[in-house]
């Protein structure tokens, strides 16, 4: 695999450089204008796995580089490394991987070489995609709604732990689809469809019916655990899914007060009088309604003003590495202090290291969820998860 280098500081070249070369990398070519190591790329594009990226540079900077490097549809890694303020660092990173580059990580100026090792270390250098513009596979909708009608949508579940205790207290239902050809497709590339479908209700009320039915099967088995379910704007104009859900409950044999439905704003309220009605009635009926996401798209203050909401849900952003950035860590603590004098708890997303576990512990968030408690499953391998996370579990709370 080739690796390309690019900053306008020599020095900075031949330390990244010797650096990667003690890494182990062989191949490596370095540039100090982002043209030139564009041309080389248009030549090269399949050879080259790995690009290291400076954000102030000459003729071309940083950004401008991502924007050709999209154009030019590379599918490798790309590491930013920069002197420029944290934040700038983060926006570019994020810029990227919007832009649907695979960013491996991003780096201060001057990166020592175990600070490159751990950015390397364990973490795949080529994007997943055919390539960074590769589109999501295209569905129809008559076929989505051949797939609900059939039963091919599926719950997986992914562990909600309590920071304190590391006690197991809830799952969350996520959806999924058994596709004939595309395999196991994530929920988020079928829920628009099924709300421009108009269908949106259909798959919601599948997904939560099987979740209640699944919760009563852990209760027997002796494992009490609350369910968290989905809602996607559009059910918030059904006046009557506070009493479907109700009904479904009571045919489970599922307390209310074990049901939280978890409420995402990715766009303006269609009907407000409407969804604060169905919102009410929900809560009148002690169930737990959590704004998702919190401080992403519409989720916002108004919301936790306007709505009777006793769950945040932190988005993974401000989450994972929150304990190594000052911006990040300063918009955390001061959303846990706003939940907690609003008596609202808290459930911390993208919890993917110790680090991110311990520093959470100690700002005093109620409940965690990411890929370093457990990423989500079909039912049938919870409980071997929770045999495994008891093993764990002395270890993170000493």
């Amino acid at each position: 695999m080739k690796v390309l280098v690019v900053d306008d500081d020599p020095f900075v070249l031949n330390l990244l450089t010797r650096q990667l070369t003690q890494l182990g990398f062989r191949d490596i070519v370095a540039f100090e204008r982002a043209p030139e190591a564009l041309a080389l790329l248009e030549k090269e594009s399949r050879s080259i796995g790995l690009i290291f990226s400076d954000l102030q540079m000459p003729d071309m900077d940083g950004v401008e580089f991502v924007r050709h490097l999209v154009a030019a549809g590379y599918a490798g890694g790309l590491l930013l490394v920069s002197g420029e303020d944290p934040r700038v660092i983060q926006s570019a990173q994020k810029l990227a991987r919007i832009r649907g580059l695979h960013v491996v990580g991003a780096l201060r100026k001057p990166a020592s070489a175990s600070q490159l090792k751990e950015q390397l270390l364990g973490k795949p250098l080529a994007s997943a995609q055919t390539g960074p513009t590769a589109q999501r596979c295209r569905f129809q909708a008559g076929e989505l709604r051949r797939a609900i009608d059939t039963g091919e949508i599926i719950n997986y579940y992914q562990p909600k732990v309590s920071l304190q205790t590391a006690a197991l207290v809830g799952m969350e239902a996520l959806a999924r689809w058994q596709h004939s050809s595309a395999g196991l497709v994530a929920a988020g590339q079928f829920i628009e469809l099924a709300e421009e479908g108009g269908f949106i209700a259909e798959l919601t009320r599948s997904v939560l019916t099987s979740a209640l039915r699944q919760a009563r099967l852990w209760q027997d088995a002796g494992i009490p655990l609350s369910v968290a379910v989905n809602l996607s704007m559009d059910n918030l104009t059904a006046l009557d899914l506070p009493d479907f859900i109700e009904h479904t409950a009571d045919q489970s044999g599922i307390s209310l007060s074990r049901l939280v439905l978890e409420i995402t704003e990715s766009r303006v309220m269609a009907e407000p009088m409407l969804s604060l009605d169905v919102l009410t009635r929900l809560r009148l009926k002690r169930i737990s309604l959590s704004i998702d996401d919190f401080g992403t798209g519409y989720s916002s203050l108004a919301q936790l003003r306007d709505i009777p909401f006793d769950e945040m849900k932190l988005d993974g952003s401000f989450v994972h590495g929150a304990w190594r950035e000052p911006p990040l860590r300063t918009i955390l603590e001061a959303t846990l202090g706003m939940a907690r004098e609003l008596g609202i708890h808290t459930v911390a997303e993208g919890v993917e290291d110790v680090q991110d576990w311990q520093f959470l512990r100690a700002s005093g968030c109620n409940l965690a969820q990411g890929y370093f408690i457990g990423r989500p499953m079909p039912a049938g391998e919870v409980e071997a998860w929770i045999a495994s996370w008891e093993a764990r579990r002395a270890g993170l709370t000493g």
